[in-house]
């Protein structure tokens, strides 16, 4: 068994044109924790995560301190407070957040080293052909724990 048939082979994604409010609602509708960014061809090029649609609304200070001192020094800050500051970067480019360092794996991939990878990076994977550079899906736990629940594939 490989990666290919374990992999969704049509992911939602987004293209490096999209804006960050097109982003932040397509992970959120799905309650994804990363999504691939892919350009026309669909060569891979990063992924957006969820994390950091988050750092874009905590203030810049909160980000880079320990969560103690950040709690003490932000306690004033509200949900409107996180609200203004998305609506303010909606229509921003999601290029300014793409995480382009991605652990990916291939479609050839075997089984145990596509868990392990995921167990040892704690995120979703993306299936990137290593000639083409195409995405070619993305496996995530919800994947993989339908198809031990369901008895998988016999191969």
């Amino acid at each position: 068994m490989t990666a290919r048939l374990l992999m969704d082979s049509n992911p939602v994604r987004i293209h490096p044109s999209d804006t960050i409010g097109i982003a932040a609602r397509k992970i959120m509708r799905r309650r994804y924790r990363s999504l691939p960014v892919v350009d026309d061809e669909r060569v891979f090029l990063g992924v957006v995560k969820v994390n950091r649609m988050l750092g874009i609304v905590l203030p810049e200070h909160a980000t880079q301190q320990s969560i103690g001192g950040a709690a003490d020094k932000f306690a004033a800050l509200t949900l409107d407070n996180l609200r203004d500051k998305l609506d303010s970067v909606m229509d921003e480019p999601i290029t300014t957040c793409i995480e382009k360092e991605v652990v990916t794996v291939t479609p050839e991939t075997s089984l145990i080293e596509t868990l392990l990878t995921m167990y040892h990076h704690e995120r979703n994977l993306p299936v990137v052909d290593s000639e083409t550079g195409r995405l070619e899906g993305m496996i995530s736990y919800y994947d993989i724990g339908d198809l031990i629940l369901q008895g998988g594939y016999s191969q």
